[in-house]
């Protein structure tokens, strides 16, 4: 039987490396779609890669995590100069881009959920919303910049997948399932229900125009 108990806090903190770069590589995507140079390019990517894990953290008052610990803003540089490099190569392949963003979406959920439940224990509402906030800050803050619509708000299943994988999240960790696999768990279903969304085009309602 597979051992799941290593220590949260170790947990968390890879957690939290690969949803920032995953993000950061979306950022840094959508900088490069947009014109811009090197600079625009790593300052979106670290925008989208620390913005809603900043957000949260100041909610939950906390002092920033990106603030305190260089390797947040590192790997986003990095992100944001390696996309720089291989992005003409690489631009055919816009799947990966699209599977980027839902792993972020699927990490970011489950980390805010799970500092949440370190800080208030296993409340459903501060944990669904500080898994949202981390998972759907950074790319709200993404589209702004560039002045475009937030996906969340206009396109596919995108916030209903963070908001579903964080009740999974929730109902297996109140179910006695250790943390580390709750997460697992959750960040799966989050990053399934995003990509399902994508190859076959779900959406929610909309009104319909006369």
């Amino acid at each position: 039987m597979v051992d799941f108990s290593f220590p949260i806090d170790g947990f968390i903190s890879i957690l939290d490396y690969l949803g920032t770069i995953a993000f950061a590589v979306t950022g840094a995507s959508k900088a490069i779609s947009h014109k811009a140079d090197i600079f625009g390019i790593i300052v979106l990517a670290t925008v989208v890669g620390v913005g809603g894990g900043v957000t949260r953290d100041v909610i939950f008052g906390r002092f920033p995590t990106a603030f305190s610990d260089p390797i947040y803003v590192s790997l986003t540089v990095i992100a944001g100069v390696v996309m720089f490099f291989l992005f003409t190569k690489m631009k055919k392949q816009m799947n990966v881009w699209l599977v980027f963003d839902a792993v972020g979406l699927g990490v970011f959920s489950i980390l805010g959920a799970s500092i949440a439940f370190q800080i208030v224990g296993l409340n459903f509402l501060p944990m669904l919303f500080g898994g949202m906030i981390t998972a759907i800050g950074g790319g709200i803050l993404r589209d702004v910049f560039v002045r475009e619509i937030p996906i969340v708000f206009v396109k596919e299943v995108y916030a209903i997948a963070s908001i579903i994988g964080i009740v999974i999240f929730y109902v297996t960790l109140s179910s006695g399932v250790e943390i580390q696999l709750a997460s697992i768990i959750g960040i799966v279903a989050t990053t399934g229900i995003r990509l399902l969304a994508m190859k076959f085009n779900w959406n929610l309602p909309k009104v319909r125009e006369a």
